[in-house]
């Protein structure tokens, strides 16, 4: 196991958590969604305490359960006062190496996932990105999503929830922080017990293969009848950490749709009033991942919000950004920066993303210094080399009879080829 500590003794508080190297796509096939279950399933009884004494005996000890799971990793996390840490430790540890997995808790957890789901689908935020990373992704692991999908929960079974968790959390693939109240010495001591009960071993590796570069310009619409305001999104395949140039294209992209004052905001917000937000993202991930960007415009303008994105992208791979933009992002980037390390939790953080995603040790460390180094030249290149206009899926989410035939026109794409989805699609 690898320890991570950050010592604040401002506060008589410490924060804790246990990461093991394994999530949703560790999971069977057919059984999605089964990480998470089995996460959340810690807290539905373990040792000597059922779900409701569970609950009770953290809320004596002023303890707060958190858990957390992502598509390769799974988080059990609690922050607790400095006097009650020991038991805390002790609860956790218990719900680790006990958990009972009583299959009525089981069957009521998977019921109120179920529904979630559901009720997710009135978020038309979340639809928008769901259908973008459906597609995006098409055939490759990380179009899933962490939730699971309601035919894999009613799939799931009390040995698949035993067997991923025997599986899964392995000692070798641990990585256990404290941050607060504590000493690197007794963090030590501490996560040996945390740990005593979880078997030896480790987790399968991260299974991706780099994912393919879509092919040519792609349109889903995900289809909500009565919407007056509309979910945009563009996406395509950005660049990894590892990459020379991500952080140039990291300052290109803060200039383009990553700040207030960006290019998008102030096209989209500002000159035309079209969206209250509009923004472009760089997800960094152990593979490629995406560069998206996001508009929320009223239905009657999605179209012309389209065109206009795209016309944005094309010259800003084309032209690239200017010598007063490089400038500006440069400043506000290493001026931001303290925002980002100014407590013992966030610099933890950022550790255990260092360990979880392999990346250079440097990472953020040396954030600062590789930000003033880029070169306009080099800026303007990343954007070049990694970003296409050509390339890219469009998702939207509106109604799908008015808005198919003029997005498909925006995107030219013809209107056989643009894929319609009910919004309650699995």
């Amino acid at each position: 196991m690898r320890i991570f500590v950050e010592p604040s003794p401002e506060l008589p508080l410490v924060s804790f958590s246990v990461t093991f190297i394994g999530g949703r796509l560790h999971e069977p096939v057919g059984k999605d969604g089964l990480a998470r279950v089995t996460a959340r399933m810690l807290r539905r009884g373990a040792g000597p305490f059922d779900a409701e004494q569970l609950e009770q005996h953290a809320d004596a000890l002023g303890a707060e359960l958190g858990s957390g799971v992502g598509l390769g990793s799974t988080t059990i996390s609690c922050e607790v006062l400095s006097r009650s840490l020991d038991h805390a430790v002790d609860l956790v540890a218990t719900m680790l190496a006990e958990p009972r997995h009583d299959a009525e808790e089981l069957g009521r957890l998977l019921r109120q996932t179920e529904a979630e789901l559901v009720r997710s689908r009135d978020n038309d935020s979340l639809l928008c990105s769901r259908a973008l990373r459906r597609h995006l992704f098409a055939g490759h692991p990380h179009r899933l999503r962490v939730q699971g999908d309601a035919a894999g929960l009613r799939a799931i079974t009390r040995s698949d929830v035993v067997a991923f968790q025997e599986n899964t959390f392995r000692r070798g693939s641990a990585l256990v922080a404290f941050t607060g109240d504590i000493d690197e010495i007794r963090a030590e001591a501490l996560a040996t017990r945390l740990l005593a009960g979880v078997p030896d071993g480790e987790t399968a590796p991260y299974p991706p293969d780099p994912p393919p570069v879509p092919g040519g310009r792609r349109l889903v619409i995900v289809d909500k009848p009565g919407r007056s305001q509309a979910q945009l999104a563009i996406g395509t395949l950005g660049t990894l950490p590892a990459d020379e140039d991500h952080t140039a294209l990291t300052v290109a992209n803060t200039a383009f749709g990553g700040t207030f004052t960006s290019r998008m905001v102030q096209e989209i917000r500002a000159k035309r009033g079209w969206s209250y937000g509009a923004s472009s993202h760089l997800t960094t991930s152990r593979i490629r991942e995406t560069f998206s960007m996001w508009a929320s415009p009223e239905s009657a303008v999605v179209t012309d919000c389209l065109a206009l994105e795209l016309e944005m992208l094309d010259r800003w791979i084309r032209e690239g950004i200017t010598a007063d933009e490089l400038t500006f992002c440069q400043g506000y980037l290493r001026r931001s920066w303290a925002f980002e390390i100014d407590t013992a939790k966030k610099r933890l953080s950022q550790r255990i993303e260092r360990a979880l995603l392999e990346l250079p040790d440097d990472y953020h460390t040396g954030f600062v210094d590789r930000v003033a180094a880029v070169t306009l030249d080099e800026a303007n290149a990343a954007v070049k080399r990694r970003i296409s206009s050509e390339n890219l899926w469009v998702a939207v989410v509106g109604e799908a009879a008015s808005l198919k035939a003029p997005l498909g026109e925006a995107l030219g794409v013809a209107s056989s080829d643009v894929v319609v989805e009910r919004y309650d699609v699995e």
